[in-house]
């Protein structure tokens, strides 16, 4: 019973999370992925002039070509620093640049070649964002380019062949885009798993150094978790991770990334948040559990930091909230930890 009620708890994290944005979609990864595709994009396109007939059109193909190549270079070197919704507009640019090419291709054979580059911005789409958000964009970008198709005399059946085709890319890509994200994920209290947090670790990391934002991270131990087990059963300490990862979830802010390690212990990280910042929420939302004792540590993003040294002030300050009695938050403000092993830390 216990099994079939854990695999409907994870049918029900995959249907939500294709509500989302992809797990596996950070800034960084758009950026390079938009990046490549650009740069793909222009190189096909001189391909595809090399071998079109003179004249004005083989012309304005070439511009569109050298935009798609100058795009490659901006998305590259800024796209890590922007914003999902910035992404939208580039791949909306990418669609337009296609449907164009399309359009003014010299000849019905060079017009086919360029539509087929759409085939990028599906799996741009499908991969960056949320499912109806990535239908729309599949949807601009197989109209666009069927009427393009039309207008350049290719055939009705062939424009429709690639429609096939492109949303058979866009189905698959969706279903293998989720299958990964949901690999992200804890079943049992929806957060992301260890694995998921050292990707959103890092990619936040990155930014923050980048832009001279503040994060801080917060380690997050269930005190005594072992009693409850051994007194009240598994069902009972789920229930209590499950509600520990619920009254979080709702007081953080929306861009906070929380995840679950395994047994009791829960990690957050706040991006543009500052350390003392960070410990007034951890002690905030710690009172909202009067029934659940909670051991907190917190660390702020330090010059020069990697990722292993912020998690390490962090896993310090919860050493010293439990030496200190537990059931409270510690914010670390002693020198940079030296390296430790992993099984440095104490209980």
């Amino acid at each position: 019973m216990r099994r079939v009620k854990e695999r409907a708890r994870s049918a029900d994290l995959f249907q939500v999370s294709r509500s989302a944005a992809p797990e596996v979609a950070t800034t960084r990864v758009m950026a390079r992925t938009l990046s490549t595709f650009f740069a793909f994009g222009g190189t096909a396109g001189l391909c595809i002039i090399s071998s079109a007939p003179s004249g004005p059109r083989r012309t304005a193909l070439l511009a569109l070509t050298l935009t798609a190549l100058a795009m490659a270079a901006v998305v590259g070197h800024w796209g890590a620093r922007w914003s999902r919704d910035h992404f939208h507009l580039a791949v909306g640019s990418a669609t337009t640049l296609i449907v164009t090419a399309v359009l003014v291709a010299p000849d019905p054979v060079s017009s086919l070649a360029a539509a087929v580059l759409i085939a990028f911005v599906v799996v741009d789409a499908h991969s960056f964002f949320p499912q109806w958000q990535a239908l729309a964009h599949l949807v601009a970008a197989v109209a666009g380019v069927t009427v393009a198709l039309l207008f350049s005399d290719v055939g009705v059946g062939t424009a429709l062949g690639l429609d096939l085709v492109l949303i058979g890319i866009g189905i698959v890509i969706e279903r293998l885009v989720r299958l990964a994200s949901a690999a992200n994920l804890d079943p049992l209290t929806g957060l992301v798993n260890r694995r998921g947090f050292d990707q959103a670790l890092d990619d936040l990391i990155g930014t923050a150094s980048r832009a001279g934002e503040p994060l801080s991270a917060v380690l997050i131990d269930v005190d005594h978790f072992k009693s409850v087990n051994d007194t009240h059963g598994h069902e009972a300490g789920d229930r209590v991770l499950r509600r520990v990862a619920e009254v979080w979830q709702g007081e953080v802010p929306t861009a906070a990334v929380m995840a679950r390690h395994g047994g009791d212990e829960f990690s957050l990280l706040l991006p543009g948040v500052f350390g003392a910042e960070a410990l007034a929420l951890a002690r905030r939302v710690c009172a909202l559990h009067p029934d659940v004792s909670l051991s907190c540590g917190v660390a702020e993003l330090r010059a020069g930091y990697s990722a292993s040294q912020l998690m390490r002030s962090a896993d310090r300050a919860l050493y010293d909230a439990k030496i200190l009695g537990r059931g409270r938050a510690e914010l670390f403000a002693g020198e940079r930890p030296a390296a430790q092993p992993d099984n440095a830390r104490h209980r």
